[in-house]
């Protein structure tokens, strides 16, 4: 099994470029789960994709508009959203912010 170390120091771990404005960290990870952290500046996109990986999103600052689906919502600071696999979704961000997503399994991708 690939997995990240046991623990994870904030100013240990690079920023990678996840677009424009968009800014992300891979935190702790294994086979089926893996806790990203992602910032962004304010009118940056999350463009909109769907994934096979099921999604848990904790807002941790700032405001977006996040499109799920056919549903739109604005979530704010200690707000959160689920995405299950292969559903279309991203957001706009309104006011600059944090988002921790969960993702399992892990995004081979990121790594």
């Amino acid at each position: 099994m690939v997995q990240s170390v046991f623990f994870q120091v904030d100013n240990e771990i690079p920023w990678q470029d996840a677009g424009p404005g968009v800014l992300r960290q891979v935190y702790g990870h294994g086979d089926d789960l893996m806790l990203v952290k992602a910032k962004f500046e304010r009118g940056a996109e999350g463009t909109p994709h769907e994934h096979k990986h099921a999604q848990a999103t904790y807002v941790a600052g700032g405001s977006f508009e996040v499109t799920i689906g056919d549903q739109k919502r604005i979530v704010t600071t200690g707000d959160g959203f689920y995405v299950p696999p292969h559903v279309l979704h991203g957001c706009i961000c309104l006011e600059a912010g944090m988002l921790i997503d969960a993702f399992s399994p892990r995004r081979e991708d990121f790594l």
